[in-house]
């Protein structure tokens, strides 16, 4: 597991098409038995505290129920990868029956506080088939995936717009209204129940404000 002195070395990293690189540490896991025969996993040393680089722009942070049990050491790990790189980082949690009360700080810490999107999962082997979905994703057609086709600001939209689809009640129409009505997570975190709800009615603003009120 990665340590306070374990080195960020969140840099790009070139990943062909199809393919995953990932640390040393997940020979033999789950995760990498998970991925055999459906990508070509490639383990390398020195990935410092990611796990998974799918491209050169995406990679994966992995985050174990014994990480959640264990302390904040992985809000650590996640805060020094956010400072230190310019990748698109997808954090995926495991959700178990263990870790499940964890679950909603760990989710507003991830995708609120630090912008990052959140995927969560049962198990490695569920984790496995994920990391397969994402990879065949980006192998797709470039013309059939209009995000892989735009320059970076268009990447941050779409990443900031995912986020905002995660807070409870949110959906991708009211995710729009509210980006629109606030411009970022920052201005829609800090806004006042009067504030929401005539952007998506009173229900779902006391949901919006329920969530951030009662995590601060």
């Amino acid at each position: 597991m990665a340590n306070e002195t374990t080195p960020v070395r969140a840099g790009a990293v070139n990943v062909p098409l199809g393919h995953v690189i990932g640390n040393e540490k997940w020979k033999g896991s789950p995760i990498a038995q998970g991925m055999q025969g459906k990508v070509k996993l490639i383990l390398e040393d020195g990935l410092g505290i990611v796990d998974f680089h799918l491209s050169n722009r995406t990679c994966i942070l992995y985050i174990s129920e014994a990480d959640l049990v264990a302390g904040n050491g992985f809000k650590r790990r996640l805060v020094r990868f956010r400072n230190a790189s310019s990748l698109q980082g997808i954090v995926i949690v495991e959700r178990t029956q263990i870790s499940g009360q964890y679950f909603p700080a760990v989710q507003k810490f991830v995708a609120l506080e630090l912008g990052m999107t959140l995927l969560p999962v049962a198990s490695q082997g569920e984790a496995a088939q994920l990391i397969i979905q994402l990879v065949q994703e980006q192998a797709k057609d470039k013309a059939s995936n209009p995000f892989l086709n735009q320059k970076g600001p268009r990447l941050l939209e779409a990443s900031v717009f995912q986020t905002v689809q995660q807070i409870p009640g949110v959906g991708k129409t009211k995710a729009l209204l509210l980006l629109e009505q606030f411009g970022n997570i920052h201005q829609i975190c800090n806004a006042t129940l009067q504030e929401l709800e005539p952007v998506v009615g009173r229900a779902v603003a006391q949901q919006i404000h329920t969530f951030f009120t009662q995590t601060k």
